[in-house]
């Protein structure tokens, strides 16, 4: 990360509200506040949905209701510079591990009410459908084994059908044509996260409450042992770092 001069920044930055936001938070930080608490006080009075910064388009609110809270989270980092050490930086937004426990109580109050309901709609809405999607793929992937089919396949179409009653590519038209959005070959990040909020209310509005739950669980679950796993690669290796090793 670079220092960033505050002279050199305030004059380069034009008089906007994401650019006072940025401007705050790095006062906060300086003032003594903890670099986390200032950044989620700082997630709380971010406004715009979207902005382009550094010829990269960040889109922080997903179908205006569903708050992508970690894209916000590298942005404001990012500008922090070296405020902020590196090492803890990398922790957050590579392991979701903050430098600070709060409870969630507190974690509400630092980015207030509205925006942790949105956070909770892009929690649901995007990384635990993305999750049941996988774990349904996974699902398939043990049943062809299990049979005997030993080649690996691309299950994503089987497991959409299993899902949402119909297969990838027919879903894609669907959600493109409601939005009037372009029929590309190919799909990029911002746009496929409003797809998979879509998928998210869609199945909604297509299952009984009972399957609704069952599927969110299966997806929370896979995202879980996910979590779990990544976390105990990164400790090994961290051990394997610092000379640290069991035995």
């Amino acid at each position: 990360m670079v220092m960033l001069n505050d002279e050199i920044l305030h004059a380069s930055l034009e008089t906007t509200e994401s650019n006072h936001v940025i401007l705050t938070f790095r006062d906060d930080i300086k003032s003594g506040t903890h670099w986390y608490i200032a950044l989620l006080n700082a997630i709380g009075r971010w406004e715009i949905p979207e902005e382009t910064h550094n010829q990269r388009l960040y889109r922080y609110l997903i179908a205006d209701e569903a708050f992508d809270c970690m894209v916000l989270t590298e942005r404001l980092c990012d500008a922090a510079g070296d405020l902020i050490p590196e090492n803890e930086t990398l922790e957050l937004l590579f392991y979701n591990n903050p430098p600070v426990e709060l409870t969630t109580d507190e974690f509400k109050r630092h980015i207030g009410d509205l925006k942790y309901h949105w956070h909770l709609n892009y929690y649901y809405g995007i990384t635990v459908e993305e999750a049941l999607q996988y774990a349904v793929e996974d699902e398939i992937r043990k049943e062809r084994r299990g049979s005997g089919l030993y080649r690996d396949k691309d299950n994503t179409g089987e497991a959409f059908h299993r899902i949402y009653g119909f297969n990838r590519t027919v879903m894609l038209k669907r959600f493109r044509k409601e939005k009037s959005y372009p029929q590309l070959k190919s799909i990029k990040l911002n746009e496929m996260k409003e797809f998979t909020y879509w998928l998210f209310k869609f199945r909604l509005k297509q299952s009984d409450k009972a399957r609704v739950a069952s599927d969110t669980r299966k997806g929370i679950d896979w995202l879980q042992s996910l979590n779990t796993a990544r976390q105990s690669a990164h400790q090994d290796r961290n051990k394997f770092d610092t000379g640290v090793l069991d035995g």
